[in-house]
């Protein structure tokens, strides 16, 4: 597990006298005709110019996949340095560590948070069952945090998150991009405007798994092939406390459908299409959860759901019930949809008690049903700041102002999101309606349920 060295430094070269002629004869210059004031550096470079020492030092953790996007979206912005790569698989991983030769390269995150002392912050984009160990391990040590959806892999751990958190009072933020969205602030303004009355339902849906795994409904595999030489499936399980054999079945891609690692179709997408819902009717905890779902064999998850929140009323807002749908199921076509219009494979709709909006997937732009009321639709005003720069930018902004409130899905909000929508995964799990205490993370009615809310960790790993 040694790591592997960084290249070699290029050397700075030494300017020739007539370049060290020049170079005084411009700051003399300058400082004659501007009495000695000092040129910031990003002037110097022209505009849009971050020197390096003014940017933010990054270690990512998961390179592959999604981490390449973040890594590639994050360097975009200008403002980041790449100085650590972390990957257990180095033939995932290897398109990024190919553009960053001057990274060092960890295959052990913990390797990478523990030694590298010039890192700011970390980029954790791996398989849901390290998002926790990884995140906390990180902010205990300093550094800010930027971690893919689902925030945690269980409901304890997104409690935690919230908590170190808040005590580090570091940079933190959830990679559901919607948050960002104009379509997001769309929504909660025209619900809190009163245009469809006071919301009692809400419907969200996706189409995930279908074409992007199918490991739902499966037995796991008994056999054994050989682990490739490129992947250190010792560090692949990392916090996992059970023992498992590696096979394809798991990684690189379909970690997603299995109970053991990740957080099924839920974990993947209602992150992202739930996310107006919460935001919108401030929903908090639910107070109980059911479900309908296809066998369930506590391995993989089910081929389907069909997932039911009830969330009590909030102030002036009534209780809200809220329905998950996936594995190809949808809910019905909200009352006056027309019948030619779709819902989409991904979406969320409001009823309230004076009409319905509809959004597309990812928090998008919110419409009214039936569709002719937009014509006549007066907007309301725009009362909700809007993000101009992209949700990871907004991290890395949030981060160099160390302003943990100004990047907006950050744990202080997603981790009671993500806590919210994981209560839905018990009636899924012990095949029952489950009552829930929020403030104490109990299943009142299902006592067996406290080994899943609160992991064990294998040693080393913890939280």
């Amino acid at each position: 597990m040694s790591d592997n060295a960084p290249s070699p430094a290029p050397q700075p070269t030494t300017p020739s006298p007539g370049a060290l002629s020049r170079r005084r004869f411009v700051t003399t210059t300058a400082a004659a005709a501007f009495g000695f004031q000092v040129v910031p550096r990003h002037v110097i470079g022209g505009p849009g110019f971050t020197p390096p020492s003014e940017k933010l030092n990054l270690g990512c953790i998961g390179v592959g996949g999604q981490g390449a996007g973040d890594i590639a979206d994050m360097v975009n912005s200008g403002l980041v340095n790449i100085v650590a790569l972390c990957d257990v698989d180095l033939k995932q991983g290897a398109g990024t560590i190919s553009k960053h030769p001057n990274a060092k390269l960890h295959r052990d995150y913990r390797r990478l948070i523990d030694q590298q002392k010039d890192i700011d912050a970390v980029v954790i984009a791996t398989p849901d069952h390290v998002h926790a160990p990884a995140s906390i391990l990180a902010l205990r040590a300093g550094k800010h945090v930027y971690v893919e959806k689902p925030l945690a892999h269980s409901i304890g751990e997104a409690r935690q998150m919230a908590k170190v958190a808040k005590e580090s009072k570091l940079v933190t933020q959830m990679g559901n991009q919607g948050h960002a969205s104009e379509g997001l602030r769309l929504t909660r303004e025209w619900i809190q405007a009163g245009v469809i009355g006071n919301v009692t339902e809400v419907h969200v849906w996706s189409d995930r798994p279908g074409k992007f795994w199918d490991s739902q409904g499966k037995p796991a595999p008994t056999d054994a092939p050989v682990v490739p030489d490129t992947l250190d499936w010792d560090l692949w399980l990392g916090p996992v406390a059970k023992p498992v054999k590696y096979h394809p079945e798991y990684a690189p891609r379909k970690w997603r459908g299995w109970w053991d690692f990740g957080c099924g179709a839920l974990g993947d997408m209602a992150v992202h299409n739930a996310d107006p819902a919460f935001y919108a009717l401030d929903l908090g905890s639910p107070d109980w959860v059911d479900a309908e779902s296809a066998p369930n064999n506590n391995q993989s998850f089910p081929e389907w759901n069909i997932i039911t929140y009830h969330f009590p009323a909030r102030g002036t807002m009534p209780a809200v019930k809220m329905v998950w749908y996936d594995g190809g199921k949808l809910p019905p076509k909200p009352p006056g949809m027309e019948a030619e219009r779709s819902l989409g494979d991904n979406g969320i709709y409001f009823v309230g008690d004076k009409g319905v909006i509809l959004a597309g997937g990812w928090a998008g732009t919110p419409r009214l049903v039936p569709e002719a009321r937009m014509k006549e639709f007066v907007i309301p005003a725009k009362s909700i700041p809007r993000c101009t720069v992209g949700h990871r930018r907004e991290w890395i902004e949030a981060c160099k102002a160390g302003k943990p409130e100004d990047a907006h899905s950050g744990f202080h909000y997603s981790a009671p999101f993500t806590e919210a929508l994981l209560v839905g995964l018990l009636p899924v799990r012990f095949g029952k309606r489950i009552e829930w205490d929020g403030a104490n993370l109990k299943a009142t009615n299902a006592p067996d349920a406290d080994a899943f809310i609160h992991k064990v960790y294998r040693d080393g790993y913890g939280i």
